[in-house]
């Protein structure tokens, strides 16, 4: 009996999601994907800022953000500053440049906790995806749709996959903190 596909699916997800949350994590490198998560208010619609500039890496430590109109630089800046990223952007009045600080010593501590936090969560939602799965199959099998020995498989089937997610998440969490304290 083949596990169902569902539950792996949501699984990957979960990985999915968390690789996602880790790369607006900055690590001392600029990284334009930490600005995925920042809304312009372009004519009164909240949009993405790559929707409304070119976002590019001249440096190690910079990232330039050139609007397509120069009239929004001043909400490019605005949606910037409320943002969480903790940078303040310089502009020339045509781009504008955040330079990244390189990261001190605690800072560096902190994002690691965060980090280990948000693969602590993926893991709970790894193992909310077996307890699913599980109580679907014991369903089944209190039906009488599946055997006793086919419900047995398949909670050692689905137990095999999450500890193959949870050694994907922890994996993930090493390489993305070694990344972050990696001076």
């Amino acid at each position: 009996m083949a596990i169902s596909a569902e539950f792996e699916d949501k699984m990957g997800k979960t990985i999915d999601a968390l690789k996602e949350d880790y790369s607006t994590i900055r690590a001392g490198r600029a990284n334009p994907h930490i600005l995925d998560k920042i809304k312009v208010d372009y004519y009164g619609t909240p949009t993405s800022l790559q929707q409304v500039a070119n976002v590019s890496v001249p440096e190690a430590r910079m990232i330039q953000i050139q609007p397509w109109e120069v009239s929004l630089i001043k909400d490019i800046e605005k949606a910037i500053l409320i943002s969480d990223l903790g940078i303040t952007p310089n502009n020339d009045g045509k781009v504008i440049r955040l330079v990244f600080p390189e990261l001190t010593e605690d800072r560096r501590k902190e994002l690691a906790k965060d980090v280990k936090k948000k693969g602590d969560n993926a893991k709970v939602a790894i193992r909310n995806v077996r307890r699913d799965a599980n109580d679907e199959y014991k369903k089944q099998n209190k039906n009488g749709d599946i055997s006793d020995d086919e419900l047995k498989n398949a909670e050692d089937e689905i137990q095999k996959l999450t500890d193959k997610y949870i050694d994907l998440i922890d994996k993930t969490v090493d390489d993305k903190t070694k990344e972050i304290m990696t001076v």
